[in-house]
């Protein structure tokens, strides 16, 4: 009778009351994930909705599960009555120790996420940003790539990017060019305004809304200097350019037109 006793009691102080523990911790741990899951894809839908960056949305749905598993996981053991005030504590010094070691990177991290909501400039945009200038080719939670015009590829951190001055040449549809000619004292300026009047508007790719501009913009000590601002779709921008320089230096040289450079003149006094 006494070891029966001893194993009533050993149920009844122990195996019953773990048992129960045991049980409860498994149900909270269950109905947890379901309840995290259900939550997860109510974010989700809802991220989608406001039509976020998908990268942004799994990288939140990542963090968001492993909270949410942290914290069933704390309450589970809870339960089982494991003192979870010291896991706790251990936990959030060993986040501590980890944000101060990565503080670089989740500086980094949170320029992107920044990039990502705000949207400064697009895959395919041509920007000037963090010192590079190029294509983008990818912005990623901690880094943007770039391609350049000679096809090299530049990875910058978002953090660099994102403190900065950020320009975005492909933002707006449309361009202006701004070009200076110049010619000498001697020409004719009528004559050179009609030449460069005649190449814009020649050129179909150049807008006739906004108006180009033609103007003399300064009096230089060599040179009477033209301001040439033509206006153009975004992606005709660089063709444009070039073929300006290019055929008004022709046309200035088959019409007589000068392009003066800087001379120096040097008078050298010889001794009696």
């Amino acid at each position: 009778m006494p070891e029966t006793s001893n194993i009533q009691e050993f149920i009844d102080l122990y195996a019953i009351p773990w048992g129960i523990n045991i049980v409860m911790a498994l149900a909270i741990f269950i109905v947890g994930r379901w309840i995290a899951k259900a939550l997860l894809n109510v974010v989700d839908k809802m991220l989608n909705k406001a039509g976020m960056d998908p990268m942004l949305v799994s990288f939140v749905h990542s963090i968001l599960n492993a909270l949410l598993l942290l914290f069933i996981i704390i309450a589970s053991l809870d339960q089982l009555g494991v003192d979870t005030t010291s896991f706790i504590a251990l936990i959030g010094a060993a986040g501590l120790a980890v944000g101060l070691a990565l503080q670089g990177s989740l500086q980094n991290f949170a320029a992107g996420v920044l990039l990502i909501v705000f949207r400064p400039f697009k895959v395919g945009h041509f920007i000037e940003a963090g010192g590079a200038t190029g294509v983008v080719e990818e912005i990623g939670i901690f880094s943007t790539r770039f391609k350049t015009g000679d096809n090299r590829e530049i990875i910058v951190p978002n953090g660099a990017i994102y403190s900065g001055t950020i320009t975005n040449n492909s933002a707006r549809p449309t361009r202006r060019i701004d070009m200076v000619f110049g010619i000498g004292y001697d020409d004719d300026i009528r004559k050179a305004k009609e030449i460069m009047q005649g190449i814009i508007d020649a050129d179909e790719r150049i807008l006739k809304d906004p108006a180009p501009l033609i103007a003399v913009g300064e009096l230089a000590d060599s040179s009477v200097n033209f301001n040439v601002r033509p206006w153009v779709q975004s992606a005709d921008y660089w063709g444009v350019y070039f073929d300006l320089n290019e055929k008004i230096k022709i046309a200035f040289d088959d019409n007589g037109i000068s392009i003066p450079y800087p001379q120096m003149d040097v008078h050298l006094n010889k001794p009696e």
